[in-house]
């Protein structure tokens, strides 16, 4: 937590009272206590999140967090319009059908003093020192992913095909109602968390190690972003038998056992103790693992410090990001640390809190941030800060999440210069209400990557 702060504020009449020379001065003393959060307000017309029940009441059942029910439905009603972007999705998902299942256990390495069930990844931005024996230890450059992390010894590239083939399969479900895609993507989902000879242990002990240097890190917490995807996928699900009452409790056991992990090991409380990207997507992570759990508590306790924590110390008075625009680039992590603090504002409305219009002690929201942002929307070249390469297709998701957010017609203008320069369409983005008068455009494919950055 943050070091509270007192405030005095001059007012009309309040509890204590302080003679000053010339007359009865009313004041306010505010006592180790931080800016509230302000309690979230349903819109008219829009569906609502109601806890760990997530959009169950108002999309037949299915249970999603991050994916909002009126956006699928809206994407629904588009899909069908559009035969090409339709038959795009299902060669996915068929694509999918022939893949799987996944497991940890499928890796060649064994991390030391672990378990082939155990989750292991190398650290992306890590590289072998050509002066020291064997490499180690490696060394860093920022920015530039090491090929290696993707090999058959670790487990990222299975990780990411699982949950990109769960979520193709899931959505084809969802679109299609073809019931081979539910079941293809429950037999994956059980592959990953509960058959006993392929399940992960619900751990990140071993993410993110670095060779010579450490077996695991707090950083590696990020990789199972792409596990945030496989929740909503799973309650996409929901219509379907291919998933029964006693697997979804296996599963929500898992995820209770994986929250718990997070709250507990040195790795996990590292990585919500991170003052940049990483400690927001912590809080994603626990905020949407918990409420697909059912722990309502850890949800709500992590959205009430979020404001203080993350909104307050991460984004600046002018809207920049401090920690990331001094990577090397700044662009895609501002964006990327931004696009966390909105998935934490979505996953708030769950417990009914609002973060979209929290106010930090220089009046810094989310929109300070997205703001600043979006003015270089279709101007990225000016952008004053380093940045080898900009990725639309991020830009677009933050743009058009926030457009919706705050409902602003200048953010769906920007969101839009994205979708025409984004080289593919990924999954995320055939999420969004793109297909409105402010977001017209045409869908050219559904891949795209499940995960996170380091």
């Amino acid at each position: 937590m943050q070091t509270r702060r007192w405030r005095v504020h001059m007012v009309p009449a309040l509890s204590i009272l302080l003679f000053a020379g010339v007359g009865l001065v009313a004041v306010q003393i505010i006592s180790n206590s931080p800016e509230p959060v302000p309690s979230y307000v349903a819109q008219p017309g829009r569906d609502t999140c109601q806890g760990a029940e997530g959009y169950a009441a108002s999309f037949g059942g299915r249970r999603t967090f991050l994916w909002r029910s009126d956006w699928l439905k809206e994407a629904r009603h588009d899909l069908m319009a559009d035969e090409a972007a339709y038959q795009s999705l299902l060669q996915r998902a068929d694509l999918a059908l022939t893949r799987g299942p996944y497991s940890v256990v499928h890796k060649t390495g064994v991390p030391a003093g672990g378990s082939r069930a155990d989750y292991m990844s190398l650290g992306s931005y890590w590289w072998p020192d050509e002066s020291g024996p064997e490499g180690a230890p490696y060394i860093r450059k920022d920015g530039h992913a090491n090929p290696e992390r993707t090999t058959d010894r670790y487990d990222l590239q299975r990780l990411e095909a699982f949950s990109l083939d769960t979520q193709n399969l899931a959505l084809a479900y969802y679109f299609s109602d073809d019931p081979r895609y539910a079941k293809h993507a429950a037999k994956l989902i059980k592959a990953w968390f509960i058959t006993p000879d392929t399940r992960m242990n619900p751990n990140l002990r071993f993410a993110q190690g670095i060779p010579g240097r450490a077996e695991g890190r707090s950083y590696g917490i990020i990789d199972t972003l792409r596990l945030l995807g496989v929740v909503e996928s799973i309650g996409l699900l929901a219509p379907s038998p291919e998933i029964s009452p006693a697997e979804l409790a296996a599963l929500k056991q898992w995820f209770r056992d994986y929250t718990g992990w997070l709250k507990t090991h040195v790795n996990g409380q590292d990585a919500g103790k991170a003052k940049n990207n990483h400690g927001s997507w912590y809080d994603t992570q626990l905020m949407s693992f918990a409420l697909f759990a059912g722990d309502l508590e850890t949800a709500r306790e992590v959205a009430e410090e979020a404001g203080e924590r993350r909104i307050a110390t991460q984004i600046a008075p002018n809207g920049t990001m401090p920690h990331e625009i001094e990577r090397t680039r700044s662009l895609l992590y501002s964006i990327y640390a931004t696009q966390a603090l909105t998935a934490v504002a979505t996953l708030g409305e769950c417990v009914g809190l609002d973060l979209w219009h929290y106010a930090g002690p220089d009046n810094q929201t989310i929109r300070t941030s997205v703001d600043f942002l979006a003015a270089f929307a279709g101007r990225e070249a000016e952008w004053p800060y380093a940045e080898m390469q900009v990725e639309h297709e991020r830009f677009y998701e933050l743009l058009a999440t926030s457009a919706w957010a705050y409902d602003d017609s200048h953010l769906k203008d920007a969101a839009k210069l994205m979708w025409e320069r984004a080289s593919s369409q990924p999954i995320a983005m055939r999420l969004y209400p793109h297909r409105s008068k402010q977001l017209a455009g045409e869908v050219q494919t559904v891949t795209g990557s499940a995960g996170g950055l380091e």
